[in-house]
């Protein structure tokens, strides 16, 4: 049993929701990233995740894109993320998850690409660009050396498409709250529950929601319907907000994941 499956079988027995933190990796710079993952852990998050950057990314909004553009600039490759969290496991458990285009898999090599990922102790691997019909052979290495890959499913995606990314989904299913590119909303649809719902029709998985949720409100609602809640561009706006000051910047981010956390506790939840 991986980080990811043992974590959600953990928050289930507690009857709690997992928080999903994103944030882009080397996004002001390496150590800070570093810094923000050991906090983020401190204060709530159960699993984070690492944007991979790249210069065209295909399904994040501009404050991620941004994001990306300065973690390109100092320099952050897939080489030096992998690295850093082959270091971060000197200090912390907590299940990491890769988010990533497909090309800097692919420059990287899937072989090298996987082994690499699990010696170093990254548990999971996203990548929205990567349709399950063209992933066999990384799939295929990565459930051999215990790597998950997580595959998404859209409000558009058929009952087909849903057995389709169930079946090929390991670690939890990253459902798309919207149909569109990632970013803080106003408002959630009010048809999340009823996909969760159908979604967990075809899959054991746990289902978590991505996308849009950028508050701890939004958060307790979607966690009413849902095993985990995915935040990252709210996060990633609070990073680029407070700019270079690393010590006010970790502290802010980690604040903010305390009231997430807080808000989607089932005390919390039975209050309402």
């Amino acid at each position: 049993m991986g980080r990811i499956e043992e974590k959600f079988d953990e928050l289930k027995g507690k009857k709690e929701k997992a928080l999903i933190a994103f944030i882009s990796a080397g996004d002001p710079d390496i150590d800070t990233t570093k810094s923000l993952v050991l906090e983020m852990e401190r204060r709530g998050a159960d699993i984070v995740e690492l944007g991979v950057p790249f210069s065209d990314p295909l399904a994040d909004g501009p404050v991620i894109q941004k994001s990306y553009l300065r973690a390109l600039k100092g320099k952050t490759s897939l080489k030096k993320i992998i690295k850093m969290v082959k270091e971060l496991r000197k200090k912390t458990d907590v299940p990491i998850v890769l988010m990533s285009s497909y090309n800097p898999v692919l420059r990287y090599g899937e072989v090298k690409f996987v082994n690499d990922a699990v010696i170093s102790g990254i548990d999971g691997v996203i990548i929205p660009d990567l349709p399950p019909e063209e992933s066999d052979n990384l799939c295929k290495m990565a459930s051999q050396k215990g790597l998950d890959t997580v595959f998404l499913l859209a409000p558009t995606s058929d009952d087909e498409r849903m057995k389709l990314i169930c079946g090929r989904s390991c670690g939890f299913i990253y459902y798309i709250s919207v149909t569109g590119i990632t970013g803080a909303r106003k408002s959630l649809s009010d048809n999340i529950g009823r996909m969760v719902k159908k979604i967990k029709r075809f899959t054991d998985l746990p289902v978590a929601v991505g996308f849009g949720v950028s508050s701890p409100e939004q958060a307790e609602k979607v966690a009413r319907y849902s095993d985990g809640i995915i935040v990252g561009s709210a996060i990633v706006k609070i990073i680029e907000k407070t700019g270079q000051d690393r010590k006010r910047l970790v502290k802010k981010v980690g604040k903010f994941i305390k009231g997430l956390k807080e808000a989607i506790s089932p005390t919390n939840r039975q209050k309402i």
